[in-house]
């Protein structure tokens, strides 16, 4: 059963679509077919919260390498990632700290 929603702006029909967070966690939302207004449920955004605060966090302490510093990745994120000695990633720093590309 399809529940068919109106956007509150414009009174348009809206869309389900299902998109996911950059961290992969999957949900779903409504777009307004006429004016392009987005809302998610508060179902799904409490989904979200949930699954954001269960989130396996990783500490490391950061090590001096020569003129360097080095960080350790924990073991679990090296079979994750695949990671193997001398594979190179990228570092992008950004405003609330660094990305990490393999």
């Amino acid at each position: 059963m399809t529940m068919e929603k109106t956007c509150s702006e414009c009174k348009g029909k809206m869309k389900r679509l299902e998109t996911e967070t950059s961290e992969g966690i999957g949900y779903t939302y409504f777009k307004c077919q006429a004016c392009g207004d987005e809302i998610v449920d508060k179902e799904q955004l409490q989904a979200l919260a949930e699954h954001y605060r269960t989130l396996k966090r990783y500490h490391a302490k950061l090590s001096k390498w020569g003129l360097s510093l080095g960080l350790r990745i924990p073991k679990d994120l090296v079979k994750q990632y695949h990671f193997k000695e001398d594979k190179e990633i990228i570092i992008i720093p950004e405003k609330d700290g660094l990305k990490l590309v393999v």
